[in-house]
């Protein structure tokens, strides 16, 4: 067993007792750090950052050397595999992502290609392969993607959207259009995931930021359905690799996400830890699940919140310590050293 697979985050995937909780943060590397923004001012731009594979591997380490994480997660975005189709991908400061050329019709679905994950997005496997030589040995790196249903909404939207209105038009009025669409990006997401594994990926993350904004029946019906088709595909080819999966706002599907066969389970705070453990036994591990608005209080603050998190989980294998969701650009590093502290301790 390598170091890493027997690393305090490898362990609590597999629901193994650990000394104590493993902690890391998504997007633990980002604006909140003085050396990312320099970074990032180097590169000119995110998507310059994001598709330079020793700027990647820089920042993705930040976090790891500063605070000590106990995973490092790839530094990336959920819209490359989009921007590797070809429609276009922008980033406007203040205003997110937007692409030139969104999906529409059933014919722009028809035309969409295939990317070959380590020719078309081959950047972000060098940044792989960098990281992972870059890593202490005992450090698990975390590849990810986003879920077909989120990466949709911004292909059809053309944008981030307050209320997804033109992709869920798609999904009702265009079913056997969406499901083509669903399929397609499942079917190249898991390409893109498995190189990242062969790469040097320890574990996977699927992001599915906009699953919350579905009926329960479109939920199913599409983003569940997409995600379930990525984790069997990922079942067949890197079966050792563990996955897990994230839904924000996705509280009210959880049974059904832990059934899909996946390792361990993203929670937003909008979930008491303890309920949700009572909700899946001990049929997947949870992460989280820390509101991030306590990032910005004071250290008594994030102490107390953070144990009520600690408390709320129990003392039962298989709880890796996260937010409930990004670590938001307006947080001092040093409340982040306060977190850190309070779980190891």
């Amino acid at each position: 067993m390598s170091d890493r697979s027997d690393s305090l985050f490898m362990k609590a995937l597999r629901r193994e007792p650990t000394e104590r909780r493993p902690i890391w943060l998504m997007r633990q590397a980002g604006r909140y750090l003085p050396e990312y923004r320099a970074t990032r001012a180097r590169a000119g731009s995110f998507l310059k950052l994001a598709g330079n594979p020793e700027l990647a591997c820089e920042v993705t380490l930040q976090p790891i050397e500063r605070y000590g994480f106990d995973a490092s997660i790839l530094f990336s975005d959920i819209l490359i595999l989009p921007h590797a189709m070809g429609l276009g991908l922008g980033f406007e400061p203040g205003e997110g992502p937007w692409f030139e050329r969104p999906i529409r019709t059933p014919a722009d679905i028809d035309r969409l290609p295939t990317p070959d994950p380590n020719d078309d997005t081959g950047y972000v496997m060098e940044a792989v392969r960098l990281i992972r030589a870059s890593l202490p040995a005992g450090t698990p790196l975390i590849g990810f993607a986003g879920s077909p249903w989120t990466v949709a909404t911004y292909m059809i939207e053309g944008r981030s959207s307050k209320d997804f209105a033109t992709a869920k038009k798609l999904l009702l009025g265009e079913p056997a259009a969406a499901r083509q669409l669903m399929n397609h990006l499942a079917d190249t997401t898991a390409d893109y995931l498995i190189a990242q594994v062969e790469a040097g990926a320890d574990a996977l993350m699927i992001f599915d930021s906009w699953g919350g904004a579905l009926s329960p029946t479109l939920y199913r019906d599409y983003s569940l359905a997409s995600q379930q088709r990525i984790v069997d595909r990922l079942g067949s080819a890197c079966h050792d690799t563990p996955i897990i999966l994230f839904g924000k706002g996705c509280g009210q599907h959880l049974e059904l996400l832990a059934d899909t066969g996946c390792d361990g389970l993203g929670v937003d705070w909008t979930l008491d830890m303890g309920e949700a453990r009572l909700r899946v036994g001990d049929r997947v591990a949870l992460q989280g699940n820390l509101d991030p608005a306590v990032m910005l209080t004071s250290p008594e603050i994030i102490q107390r919140e953070a144990r009520r998190v600690l408390d709320s989980f129990g003392d039962a294998p298989g709880h890796i310590f996260n937010l409930g969701h990004g670590i938001t650009p307006g947080v001092p590093p040093e409340h982040v050293q306060v977190l850190v502290e309070t779980v190891r301790s």
